[in-house]
């Protein structure tokens, strides 16, 4: 499937018409259309499913455990399914369901015993002790699995807020032009790794950056930080977009005088710098060796931009000095610009192939950048199986 509203006709349609899992016109529409519902309603079934029932387990091991006792000779036994009943519910209930799940299985075994007469033999009693005492036990690994949990929201809460700090989500509209920023993290719950993006407004334009460091790790999010940090200072400070890039440079620069080992040596920055002056239909462009933005028209028409000149990312200037030299297109009302990190255009799918975002949004059409990020991400994930291999950072900027 397409990613956008995309009409079945025209000059940038599909040979074919439609596809099937493209989306279905609605004629109360107009020209949008509406998209089908996001891919994957069957494996969030599965997983509720699948949660629930965990839930239910320890309750349904105690009466499995029951009803085999009740059916079987008095020598047969359920001791097994009576001791994993609260261990199953340990990392699962609250402590005080744990306890309740403890206190119901040898409540159970001892009235089953009783029952049966077989209370006052060795092996029963045995048997009672033993899963007493793995119910005492889970008791234990909730109290644990409770701190655990504690700390981790604790974690979690530090990661959010320290991607608020570092890389605050821009607001919808900067200098007249819409605005959507998302940061997709590769790695499950992390929340900022060395993909960036920035806005700035500035006397000279509305000013952008999408980068991507080299590295992982805390190394890589203190790069994103000076890169962030020296890109607002100087869009509010330089007159020419060229002048940006050379102070990211020099900052780069600097940031590796103080690493160590590896870093100091192959610390480097692909980046993407755009300007959209104030009231005139253009987009300036300066790329440091990273992926190139697309430029998606009104009429659903996109367009490549790629360097016409190669240069070095940022952070490489001992290797040669090239001047920076921004390059001019125009950017009328109604078109959005893409700018992205190698994490979208490097997902592969099952077969290895890469995803093609020129050829996914070909003949799309959106009407707000936060409606093109939803679908694009969304169709990322559905290309790469939901197991992305790269960060990935995308930013967009539509002209009204």
């Amino acid at each position: 499937m397409r990613p956008g509203d995309v009409a079945d006709e025209g000059p940038y349609a599909r040979a074919g018409g439609r596809l099937p899992g493209d989306p279905v016109p609605d004629p109360g529409l107009g020209d949008k259309v509406a998209l089908p519902p996001p891919a994957g309603p069957g494996r969030r079934w599965r997983t509720a499913y699948g949660r629930t029932l965990v839930r239910l387990l320890p309750v349904l091991l105690i009466v499995s455990a029951v009803l085999y006792d009740v059916l079987t000779p008095r020598y047969f036994t359920a001791g097994p399914l009576y001791t994993a009943a609260p261990l199953v519910a340990a990392p699962v209930y609250s402590r005080r369901g744990t306890v309740l799940t403890g206190v119901a299985a040898v409540v159970a075994v001892i009235g089953l015993q009783l029952t049966k007469g077989v209370a006052h033999y060795v092996d029963s009693l045995t048997e009672l002790i033993t899963i007493a005492t793995v119910a005492a036990l889970a008791v234990l690994v909730n109290a644990f699995v409770r701190r655990t949990d504690e700390r981790l929201v604790s974690v979690r809460e530090i990661a959010e807020a320290a991607q608020r700090a570092v890389l605050p989500e821009p607001a919808e509209r900067i200098g007249g032009f819409e605005i959507a920023a998302r940061y997709e993290a590769a790695q499950a719950d992390a929340f900022i790794g060395g993909d960036l993006y920035a806005v700035q407004d500035s006397a000279h334009g509305v000013r952008l950056i999408v980068g991507d460091v080299r590295g992982k790790g805390m190394g890589a999010v203190a790069a994103v930080a000076v890169v962030i940090g020296a890109f607002r200072e100087a869009a509010e400070q330089e007159s020419t977009l060229e002048a940006v890039a050379q102070r990211l440079e020099r900052a780069l620069a600097r940031e590796g005088t103080r690493r160590e080992g590896l870093d100091a040596f192959e610390g480097f920055t692909t980046a993407v710098l755009a300007e959209l002056p104030h009231g005139a239909g253009v987009v300036r462009i300066v790329n440091r060796g990273h992926p190139p933005p697309l430029l998606l028209y009104a009429d659903g028409t996109l367009l490549s931009l790629p360097a016409r000149e190669s240069a070095l990312p940022l952070g490489m200037g001992e290797l040669g000095v090239w001047p920076d030299r921004a390059e001019e297109v125009d950017f009328p009302g109604g078109a959005t610009l893409l700018l992205y990190t190698d994490g979208l255009s490097e997902a592969r799918d099952d077969r290895n192939a890469f995803y093609e975002p020129h050829e996914r949004l070909a003949g799309s059409v959106f009407r707000h950048p936060a409606r093109l990020l939803d679908t694009l991400a969304e169709d990322v994930r559905r290309h790469s199986g939901g197991g992305m291999a790269d960060d990935m950072a995308l930013l967009a900027v539509r002209r009204p």
